[in-house]
């Protein structure tokens, strides 16, 4: 059915791939209250950037940990800018390639590549776990960090198996200029008019509480998710509510992090009571 979750209002907060989770939201007739949170932007020194790509080219790495595909598309980018796109790519080829969840793997194939390995667990913890069972003694390994996150626990892990770990930061997170829109938000939270809030990354939940203690709006907040059910598409992002006394109440089946098994768990769950602006 193309309309289970028609005249429901989902308030999403638009980080990385939010795009494609608002399509999939309205293909199954929700009403999407989106709420971008932050802009993502290159690194402000391409320098690092662009020199790393030149090591890895010069002598690529023996294994490459791919965090997030907007890393690899970024990395991408300064490659085409620089005129070294294809012998990038071909470096890419050679090393054996780590990623991190479904999303890295559909950049790889962007650019005609493939993950040798993906981790079950989309986190940093799992891409640790499996990287334990590797033999990394004597390999360089480049590794693909992301903003908002302190990468110091998987890079000692990684050092302590044997490996020379090249990470790489090649995109920045700029949040103030949506401050204004998770305020709104909020307001619409506490004002009972959405049925749900669906949260896809642990990012989403920090950024919520830093805005709403910047601006007063804390106590509001509060008051909203008492109201609204949180759907959480994992761990990660349910282990960080809890930091917050919060709780994920509506979650994925049978361990299955990802969109589409997130937007059927909300429907199962809504489907119990009628869309709160329709009984209005």
């Amino acid at each position: 059915m193309t309309d289970r979750l028609s005249g429901y209002r989902i308030l999403i907060l638009e980080t990385r791939e939010e795009a494609q989770f608002s399509r999939l939201l309205s293909e199954q007739g929700a009403d999407v209250l989106q709420c971008p949170m932050f802009a993502i932007h290159d690194a402000p020194d391409p320098a690092p950037v662009e020199a790393w790509i030149r090591r890895f080219i010069e002598k690529p790495c023996d294994d490459l940990v791919l965090m997030t595909g907007e890393g690899l598309r970024r990395l991408m980018k300064v490659a085409r800018r620089t005129g070294c796109d294809a012998d990038f790519v071909a470096a890419l080829g050679k090393a054996r390639k780590f990623a991190r969840g479904p999303k890295p793997g559909r950049a790889l194939r962007e650019i005609g590549l493939e993950p040798q390995v993906t981790t079950e667990k989309p986190t940093s913890e799992g891409i640790a776990e499996m990287l334990s069972s590797v033999d990394l003694r004597g390999h360089r390994l480049g590794l693909q960090l992301y903003p908002d996150k302190d990468h110091t626990t998987l890079i000692g892990a990684i050092t302590a198996q044997g490996a020379e770990v090249e990470p790489v930061l090649p995109y920045v997170y700029d949040a103030k200029a949506a401050d204004a829109n998770i305020v709104i938000a909020i307001e619409e939270m506490a004002a009972g008019k959405v049925d749900t809030m669906a949260l896809t990354s642990s990012g989403q939940v920090r950024r919520l509480f830093e805005v709403a203690k910047a601006h007063g709006s804390e106590p509001r907040l509060r008051e909203g998710l008492a109201k609204t059910p949180i759907a959480s598409v994992g761990p990660v992002v349910a282990d960080e509510l809890k930091l917050h006394g919060l709780h994920a109440d509506i979650s994925p089946a049978n361990d299955a992090y990802f969109m589409k098994p997130l937007i059927s768990a909300m429907a199962v769950a809504l489907a119990k009571a009628p869309p709160r602006m329709a009984a209005r």
